[in-house]
């Protein structure tokens, strides 16, 4: 099984994020029927790290995928991109077949 890695510029965001929010919480990355290309990734701030879990750690950051969407990334890296553009997370994932312009919403 391959694994989902996080890259530097996202574990430095990730850091900076989480000096603000509740100590122990962490950045959950999950995988969700929807979007404009049938799967959207969703972001949320999470407290609590489950027994099925997956939690990829980086410089002090830490992610936490769930075991199903955990399936649909792998493989995947998860970065952070500041350009002209705006600032967001992507996640390029060798699985998704095609995406959307939105960012978070890809298709296998």
């Amino acid at each position: 099984m391959n694994t989902i890695t996080l890259s530097q510029s996202a574990a430095k965001r990730i850091n900076q994020i989480m000096a603000k929010e509740a100590p122990g919480s962490k950045l959950r990355i999950s995988v969700n029927g929807g979007g404009c290309s049938g799967f959207e990734y969703a972001f949320d701030i999470d407290t609590q790290v489950k027994d099925d879990d997956l939690v990829i750690e980086r410089d002090g950051a830490a992610v936490i995928v769930d075991e199903i969407s955990a399936q649909y990334m792998e493989g995947s890296e998860i970065d952070f991109v500041d350009d002209l553009i705006g600032q967001s997370f992507q996640i390029r994932n060798p699985l998704a077949t095609s995406s959307c312009g939105c960012g978070t919403s890809f298709s296998i």
